[in-house]
């Protein structure tokens, strides 16, 4: 069985599922795709992912503020509040993204600091973003002691010194699509480095589809072809990466 770690599932485009999101999740059922991670990118947007989800015993949440989505300052009462609900297990996502806004990088760091202390509040694993702010980054999750909770360096795209920074922070290092694409080749070597019990799966569907899907609107289902790239980048078997990863994900969670 799989597990996708990072899905947006109330990003996607349903009229390619005969708008019934019933239908995605039977599509990586049948992939044997049997967990799925939903993350949340604004707060205000989270109440209508919980509705769209809350029939899916499968569907975990993860609710915050993605960094990208910084219009204003976060308040962190309405983080405490919405986090503290019995399905979402992780905060974010949050985090950094200097590459696309490095304008908003004080409300980044703002919001990313309020994250931590509600998941350390609520003793709940972080979802991290992080782009071209690799210093910041782990500098944030030293200072505000963040190896107190742990969580995921989601779709990763950085260096392996950074990747074994957080690892020793108590973080696990996750895989998309980007694995799959040509021009990832530093990516590649940096997935042969990470230990067994420190690297997870995901799609970060609808966005990133992997080969052989690339150019089409990403889905979990899909997350076994991040998984069968791993296995040969790893030198292991698509069973080996499915386990270890699922072991890693239970393990994060407390599942």
């Amino acid at each position: 069985m799989f597990i996708d770690s990072h899905c947006h599932l109330d990003r996607l485009n349903l009229s390619l599922y005969n708008d019934d999101l019933a239908n995605v999740v039977q599509a990586a059922s049948d992939a044997k795709v049997d967990k799925l991670l939903c993350v949340s990118v604004t707060l205000q947007d989270f109440p209508a992912m919980v509705e769209k989800t809350k029939s899916f015993k499968n569907v975990l949440l993860s609710c915050g503020m993605h960094p990208l989505n910084q219009e204003d300052e976060v308040n962190i009462e309405q983080l405490r509040l919405l986090s503290d609900n019995p399905s979402v297990i992780a905060i974010g996502e949050t985090g950094l993204d200097y590459y696309y806004a490095p304008e908003t990088k004080s409300l980044q760091l703002d919001s990313f600091k309020k994250h931590i202390v509600v998941a350390k509040e609520l003793n709940k694993p972080l979802i991290i973003h992080t782009r071209d702010a690799q210093e910041d980054t782990l500098a944030m999750l030293r200072s505000e002691g963040a190896d107190a909770v742990g969580g995921i360096l989601h779709c990763f795209t950085e260096s392996w010194d950074m990747a074994k920074q957080a690892i020793d922070l108590g973080f696990y290092i996750s895989f998309s699509g980007i694995v799959t694409f040509k021009n990832a080749s530093a990516l590649r070597e940096v997935a042969k480095l990470v230990p067994d019990d420190k690297f997870l799966i995901e799609t970060d569907a609808p966005y990133l589809a992997p080969v052989p899907h690339r150019g089409k609107e990403n889905q979990p289902a899909y997350v076994v072809e991040v998984a069968k790239h791993l296995a040969s980048i790893r030198g292991q078997s698509i069973d080996t990466i499915a386990k270890l990863s699922t072991d890693n994900f239970n393990r994060l969670f407390s599942l």
